[in-house]
């Protein structure tokens, strides 16, 4: 039988999309019907394999793309949505195979389908550009989300406080007005389209905000000054409104940590 963090690798280490999509619902499905032991034998990549395109960018000189009222500005919209949904795949199964062993099982039950869920989101982004005429790598996109994942390589509880729980967060404060954007477009299938992303990731911040709030309990520390602590530490830029307080509150994310 695979151990867990020999196939979690697999999974970094693909090297198309195509591929990495393959392997991140085959690891999750194996995971899920007991087919992988649960064992971390295997570290993993300090940085996880990348296709030729799309070039990575430091943000400072990504083109701009609009707020995506133009069809050519709602293809560079969901060409960045997918490179979010992309990386997102690779900090999933990370997060299981790196931190797994000091958490329970549910712990990797919860970021198996996270992952399982980033690799759909990917995959549906990805079909629609080529609908629109396009394709993933079409554009450049920036690395500021596995710089995140290499800023906290070293702690648990820092990564979970700044992925799921600021980052991706961060998602649910401002999918809503792109949605309504691409609603206004008449770009309905794109729309549908992000709010199942939307859906999907109020699950994943309230996985990040369950476990965080976990450890801390475990640890005998208080979850919003831990949090606060860690974020101030690790986190490389501001907090900024507007935040979807109804999106954050069903995940767990109250506003006593971010206000």
């Amino acid at each position: 039988m695979q151990g867990l963090s020999a196939a979690i690798c697999g999974v970094l280490l693909a090297g198309t999309p195509a591929e990495k999509v393959r392997s991140a619902r085959r690891v999750a499905r194996d995971w899920r019907l007991g087919r992988l032991a649960h064992e971390f034998s295997v570290s993993m990549p300090d940085r996880p394999a990348r296709p030729a395109k799309p070039e990575l960018l430091p943000p400072n000189r990504m083109p701009k793309r609009g707020k995506g009222g133009s069809e050519r500005g709602r293809i560079a919209m969901l060409h960045a949505l997918a490179h979010i949904e992309y990386v997102a795949i690779d900090l999933a199964f990370d997060m299981a195979g790196r931190f797994g062993s000091g958490f329970p099982r549910g712990f990797i039950d919860d970021w198996m389908k996270v992952g399982a869920d980033e690799a759909m989101h990917f995959a549906l982004l990805d079909r629609r550009l080529r609908t629109l005429g396009s394709h993933y790598g079409a554009h450049p996109a920036h690395d500021g989300l596995w710089e995140a994942a290499e800023e906290t390589a070293g702690d648990a509880l820092a990564r979970l406080a700044v992925v799921p729980m600021v980052l991706e967060a961060r998602g649910l404060d401002i999918t809503p007005a792109t949605i309504a954007r691409f609603h206004e477009a008449g770009d309905d299938p794109s729309a549908h389209i992000l709010q199942r992303i939307l859906t999907d990731e109020i699950r994943h911040v309230a996985a990040g905000t369950r476990w965080f709030n976990w450890a801390c309990e475990r640890d005998d520390s208080d979850p919003v000054n831990k949090w606060k602590t860690l974020v101030n530490r690790h986190f490389r830029s501001v907090l900024k409104p507007p935040f979807n307080d109804s999106a954050r509150a069903a995940a767990g994310l109250t506003q006593d940590f971010y206000l």
